[in-house]
């Protein structure tokens, strides 16, 4: 396993990422003064991101209805906590983009290549926890 999203577990024979970009913000607010710098106010933890992206190819690794499984889970637009397969918790992110590129077909139509690009948004782990919660009163 190289990384679990909510139940989709990312690896090498379903769905494996080549690369992971992780951005962070801090948010700090700025308020001028005469005669002297702006003084700055920190605000908290800001939009954090992360982008996977990856190759399938059908015939040697990978899965392409993963990716459906994907664009499933996002549909359902509910926080997924994130953990590597070392164990290290990234958090609650919600899926907010799937990107893919089909090349090399097949003569019926079938792609040998699919590039994606996987787009994570940190919500707050208050918004996970009032999932969860609607999930249990359904």
């Amino acid at each position: 396993m190289m990384m679990a999203l909510g139940t989709f577990v990312f690896s090498l024979p379903q769905l494996a990422y080549q690369q992971l970009q992780r951005a962070a913000a801090w948010r700090h607010s700025s308020s001028e003064r005469v005669g002297a710098r702006a003084a700055h106010q920190y605000l908290g933890p800001g939009e954090e991101t992360i982008e996977l992206s990856g190759l399938i190819a059908p015939e040697l690794t990978g899965d392409p209805a993963s990716l459906d499984t994907l664009r499933d889970l996002a549909n359902q637009g509910r926080p997924l906590s994130l953990v590597d397969g070392t164990g290290a918790v990234y958090g609650a992110f919600a899926i907010t983009s799937i990107n893919e590129t089909k090349t090399l077909f097949f003569p019926d139509g079938a792609a040998r290549r699919i590039e994606f690009q996987l787009s994570l948004l940190r919500v707050d782990d208050e918004d996970m926890a009032d999932a969860a919660d609607q999930g249990a009163q359904r």
